[in-house]
């Protein structure tokens, strides 16, 4: 008996060291904010929801929709549109539970169609990348991806579309299986490949995040939120990217990644680096070929300029967590307020309570493309 306890606390043991090693731990990151070009009122609410929300995407029209974040558990809607005051389901309220699954990741395209990206519960079930028809609210795109493509552990969560409607571009954060990738989608033929997978460029590192004063650690410290390519932003030339808890922003042609006969190693050799960004969520990207950036420890929004100088835009305490960017018509850019620091893990009285979850937008002094 005694034997087997001592069996049992060695396994333990290992065990708990294994998942520390791969899981745990981190270092704080240094602050990298200046003093904010604009004023916090600068910044005004479009909206309000109860709970949590995912992204949102605006179009050219300034129709605003949103994900209710998968993290909420939400056993309702979860895709909706903001109209005349209300949030209601989108395409409609009976398709909800058919349709969507855990659904994050929003865009339309210039095209005037609304793509999300739904990673199956972190491919524990089947990631589905739909589109509708914004004017007819037809599903008119419906793909469902095999485990090559978003195997068990992968978080297929932000999207783009290119400017001529052909390819979609997936981030897959790969929170649990450490293998981060950015998914190429080819709309005509319906197929998909995994690039740059385990890249430096798309791969967390060892930074723990810190988010409205709460270290993001869980267990008593054995896991620590840290996640791979998560933001994306796509004009008519690059692909920019960012790893969650990465240092750096990186930048691909999209020539480069939708070759179908394009090596990986080909592809690494061609990403580039564009310098130190704070750890953020979402990004995007204007006309002058600016990225903008969240930093979701600071509660701001930053933004690189071409002389690649990262400056602070805005910040609010009422940011919480900010996670999803897209420009609508106007020159205004939308910030969906996940409040994620406080949602994970948490119970749903919890979240409840913490609510509402806003979105919000500012004019940065300078136009995008509406959805992206």
């Amino acid at each position: 008996m005694k034997k087997l306890l001592l069996f049992l606390l060695i396994l333990a043991l290992i065990l708990t060291t294994v998942a520390w090693l791969r899981y745990g731990g981190g270092q704080s990151y240094p602050n990298l904010s200046t003093s904010p070009i604009l004023a916090e009122d600068a910044l005004e609410e479009v909206l309000s929801y109860r709970l949590p929300i995912g992204n949102v995407a605006v179009s050219s029209s300034g129709r605003v929709y949103f994900t209710v974040h998968p993290e909420a558990r939400p056993k309702g809607n979860k895709l909706l549109e903001y109209v005349d005051g209300a949030s209601v389901p989108f395409p409609n309220g009976t398709s909800q539970q058919t349709l969507f699954d855990t659904v994050l990741g929003v865009a339309i395209d210039r095209y005037n169609r609304l793509w999300t990206i739904d990673h199956g519960n972190h491919g524990m079930r089947t990631a589905r990348l739909l589109a509708f028809d914004l004017d007819t609210r037809e599903l008119i795109h419906d793909q469902r991806f095999d485990k090559e493509i978003a195997p068990q552990g992968s978080f297929l969560q932000d999207l783009q579309v290119s400017a001529d409607g052909r390819t979609v571009i997936i981030a897959d954060a790969s929170f649990w299986r450490k293998q981060p990738a950015i998914i190429v989608y080819d709309i005509e033929s319906a197929t998909a490949r995994r690039v740059l997978e385990s890249h430096h460029s798309v791969s967390a590192e060892d930074y723990v995040i810190k988010n409205s004063g709460r270290i993001m650690s869980f267990a008593g410290g054995l896991v620590s939120l840290r996640g791979g390519v998560d933001g994306i932003a796509l004009d008519d030339e690059w692909l920019y990217f960012a790893a969650l808890s990465g240092s750096s922003l990186y930048r691909v042609r999209l020539s480069d990644i939708r070759d179908p006969v394009a090596p990986d190693s080909q592809i690494a050799a061609r990403v580039e680096s564009l310098g130190q960004k704070p750890l953020s969520d979402g990004l995007s990207v204007d006309l002058e070929g600016r990225v903008y950036i969240t930093d979701i420890e600071h509660n701001a929004i930053a933004r690189l300029d071409n002389e690649l100088e990262l400056l602070t835009l805005i910040t609010s305490t009422a940011v919480r967590w900010p996670d999803a960017l897209s420009f609508g018509p106007d020159g205004w850019l939308y910030v969906a307020d996940s409040a994620l620091g406080g949602v994970i893990l948490q119970s749903k009285q919890h979240i409840k309570e913490q609510g509402p979850y806003k979105i919000y937008r500012f004019q940065p002094g300078a136009e995008g493309t509406p959805g992206q």
